[in-house]
């Protein structure tokens, strides 16, 4: 398995509406892409840090050609206007 990791620092008053937008817009899409297992948000308890997208894929090829087919992007520009600064994104492959 393939994990990769997006993370960003959310606007102040701007949690909700980037949780709406992940949960209703972002999710369906990205469940039906192929190759993936799993998609959630992990929201800080501090709302000082940062949000991540979690993100599992079968194998690094499927991660990369969802990120290659620009669905990827697509996605994050429906959040953008919620988050502060430039994202870091991390993969991670998952042996098990």
């Amino acid at each position: 398995m393939w994990v990769r990791l997006t993370i960003g620092k959310i606007k102040p008053g701007k949690m909700d509406e980037m949780r709406k937008i992940y949960y209703e817009e972002i999710v369906p899409v990205v469940k039906v892409q192929k190759g993936n297992v799993d998609i959630f948000l992990m929201e800080p308890v501090n709302l000082e840090d940062k949000i991540i997208s979690y993100n599992a894929w079968e194998s690094k090829a499927y991660g990369d050609a969802y990120e290659a087919s620009g669905t990827y992007s697509e996605m994050v520009g429906k959040v953008k206007h919620t988050l502060t600064g430039e994202l870091t994104v991390n993969s991670y492959d998952v042996k098990k």
